[in-house]
């Protein structure tokens, strides 16, 4: 019973990142995932009390990951500035993948604040990785240039999840260059 509770719970995060892949957090919906999953609407109920449920469990699920994947981006990077690199870089090549629609899918999202509050704590976690090699850059306060580079990628994400004008390439190429030089980059 508890392996066949899993499965279906399993089902029914995948069928969430596929409803968000295509169609972003208004096509997350109790009807949606019991039609993609085959249970009845009531069935959904039993497993998520709500939309914001589903959401953060898939952050819960799927952020460690995409974490996972930046750190060992980084960890290939043999200098500081290719650290930074990697940083920007790795985030933005997961902007297409279905777990990453989840973690963007947040700050659309109607969490309650302990949601918010644990989100807001994985991406300090993000953005710590990156503190150490902007020290090791010379930066005064590693920290907040940190946080500022954060901001950089989150611009970047939007922009590429938008479908801009630009090709995901071009947009990267750009934060990379801001990220490692600033405005005169």
């Amino acid at each position: 019973m508890a392996e066949h509770r899993s499965m279906q719970r399993a089902a029914l995060l995948d069928a969430a990142r596929s409803l968000l892949s295509e169609g972003g957090t208004e096509a997350l919906t109790f009807p949606a995932l019991a039609e993609r999953t085959g249970l009845a609407r009531s069935s959904v109920y039993e497993y998520f009390r709500s939309r914001a449920a589903v959401v953060e469990e898939l952050c819960a699920v799927d952020f460690p990951l995409w974490a996972a994947d930046v750190a060992a981006a980084m960890e290939r990077a043999e200098s500081a500035s290719a650290k930074v690199e990697a940083y920007v870089r790795q985030q933005l090549a997961l902007v297409g993948d279905r777990r990453h629609r989840a973690v963007v899918a947040i700050s659309a999202s109607e969490l309650d604040a302990g949601a918010r509050e644990k989100i807001r704590a994985a991406h300090g976690g993000l953005v710590a990785m990156v503190v150490e090699a902007l020290g090791e850059m010379g930066h005064a306060q590693p920290r907040l240039a940190a946080m500022l580079l954060q901001g950089v990628v989150d611009a970047a994400v939007r922009r590429i999840e938008l479908g801009a004008a630009e090709d995901p390439a071009v947009v990267t190429d750009a934060a990379v260059a801001m990220a490692l030089r600033g405005v005169t980059g």
